[in-house]
């Protein structure tokens, strides 16, 4: 089909891709275009390394020489969004984001603190009047594809399910969008935790836009790894 590569700007860990830019880039990649898309990754999403994209089934699949690195395939599985919450709600919720002192990637694409304004899309998902498992953020997009917009809804899954106490990485994704956020107006992202088994935790998030309409949807299931494997 095509090749797909993953530029060292958008890295979550420091030595690999970020899991929603990945994720949303080879969603993009599936036909016939689909509203629905779930994408599990396989391993870290190596950075400026072409990967050779490939239908294998209902599936498909992004590859190096080493293997499969992302798989994706439509799914009909209803979504259920996340309910919205006011900017102003969401502008305190950042104050208090866990991030902005302890972060396990502080460089991360979407989320990191270390990223400059224009750069980094600056999500800080902080709790929503003090509850850990339900955050909101502003965010103000700057670009709008496919793939930014799979970022924006990956990262507050994350830190939703605890990421400033373990530290984890995107495993699977399944995202609806009913459109691509506009640029330069405000919207709002939110996710909430919804359980955990061992090393894997569920999330979801939904982004609204300065209306309140809903821009898009997600799930997500993160793995809980050793962060220095990730460096």
């Amino acid at each position: 089909m095509t090749d797909l590569v993953v530029p060292r700007r958008y890295c979550g860990p420091p030595s690999s891709g970020n899991g929603g830019w990945t994720a949303g880039a080879l969603a993009s990649l599936v036909e016939p275009a689909a509203a629905q898309v779930e994408v599990t990754l396989h391993a870290p999403p190596p950075l400026d390394t072409t990967m050779s994209v490939d239908t294998e089934g209902d599936l498909t699949v992004a590859a190096t020489g080493t293997g499969r690195v992302a798989s994706a395939r439509v799914v009909g599985d209803a979504l259920t969004a996340v309910a919205p919450v006011g900017p102003e709600r969401a502008r305190r919720a950042e104050e208090a984001y866990v991030g902005h002192t302890a972060s396990p990637f502080p460089t991360c694409f979407v989320c990191g603190r270390d990223r400059a304004p224009g750069d980094g899309l600056r999500i800080f998902s902080g709790p929503v009047d003090g509850d850990p498992d339900r955050v909101a953020a502003t965010w103000t997009p700057f670009e709008a594809s496919t793939a930014t917009t799979w970022s924006a809804l990956d990262c507050p899954g994350g830190w939703a399910g605890g990421l400033g106490e373990r530290p984890m990485v995107l495993g699977r994704m399944t995202v609806r969008l009913d459109g691509l956020p506009v640029i330069g107006e405000e919207h709002v992202v939110v996710g909430e935790h919804r359980g955990s088994n061992g090393r894997k935790i569920s999330t979801a998030t939904s982004l609204y836009d300065a209306a309140g309409r809903l821009v898009g949807t997600a799930e997500q299931v993160w793995i809980s790894i050793d962060p220095a494997a990730f460096g």
